[in-house]
């Protein structure tokens, strides 16, 4: 049976990633290219990958036979191969991802939220911060500590974290079409929200990639993915963290903009081609 702390679903969604690391890389392949591949990777292609974006043959295993005992991956032999392929569980946590993470939401001014009420006794006060920690991670705001507020289409994603927790006797939701604050919406966004924090990712983002991809020319499908998986696994967190509040709510000087547009850019020069390289490196008959 699972620790009411350490639910199965719950661990696989993956918000404490550090992008640029081994573990981060190989989950950034793992749901844009295998789950393209329809979700099986021979681990002699996969070296080779992750090879081609700097990472050691040995830092991979290792980082695989993590996985694997973190419940991604499972081992599969298919035609005589040794490889992986993606777990049912994983699977879930990479298709909630997908919307996230490759197309950017962005609320309306008049598009309703999501208020979370909750109050957990203090015999699970542990569960209790892995709630609050996670509600954080999937971009809700802090009102007070017992209420906490989201847009509206993230109501799914907290009923999940919910539901994983095994907290359901304790959490009441509400659907707001409206919320008043005693100064102005934008005072209160920087109190219910890192905005601060935020704005640093996208900065950080938009400074390490603007000038690479602002160059028009055309590259091959193997430098493709070179080049985008490290984008890629820098940005998947961002729509994590940033919640799509209303412009309105935003300070004037916002780069979430110009950040979003960024990776749309890179998206559409780079994906389709990289997912090509990988295609073929899969399909190599072994030596």
């Amino acid at each position: 049976m699972n620790s009411p702390t350490e639910p199965a679903s719950a661990i696989l969604d993956d918000f404490d990633s550090r992008p640029g690391s081994a573990t981060s890389l190989i989950r950034t392949v793992l749901g844009a290219y295998v789950r393209d591949l329809g979700g099986w990777v021979a681990i002699a292609d996969f070296v080779e990958l992750m090879q081609a974006v700097g990472i050691p043959s040995e830092s991979t295993r290792i980082a695989v036979a993590r996985l694997k005992k973190k419940g991604v991956l499972r081992p599969l032999t298919r035609d005589g191969r040794s490889g992986y392929e993606v777990t049912e569980q994983a699977e879930a946590m990479f298709r909630r991802g997908d919307p996230r993470i490759f197309g950017f939401r962005q609320m309306s001014d008049t598009d309703p939220w999501r208020l979370i009420s909750f109050t957990i006794p203090e015999s699970q006060r542990a569960v209790r911060h892995q709630l609050r920690r996670r509600l954080g991670w999937i971009g809700c705001g802090t009102v007070s500590p017992g209420l906490w507020i989201a847009p509206e289409y993230l109501a799914g994603e907290v009923q999940d974290i919910v539901d994983a927790l095994g907290l359901s006797e304790y959490v009441t939701t509400f659907v707001s079409t409206a919320v008043f604050a005693p100064d102005s919406m934008g005072d209160a966004a920087t109190r219910w929200w890192d905005l601060g924090g935020i704005a640093a990712r996208h900065r950080d983002f938009l400074d390490r990639h603007r000038v690479a991809l602002s160059a028009a020319e055309e590259v091959s499908p193997r430098d493709a993915f070179v080049r985008f998986v490290p984008l890629l696994d820098e940005w998947r967190i961002i729509p994590y963290i940033d919640p799509g509040l209303p412009t309105g709510m935003l300070p004037e000087d916002w780069p979430g903009t110009d950040s979003v547009r960024l990776f749309a850019s890179a998206r559409d020069r780079y994906l389709d081609g990289s997912r090509d390289w990988v295609r073929t490196v899969q399909s190599r008959l072994p030596v």
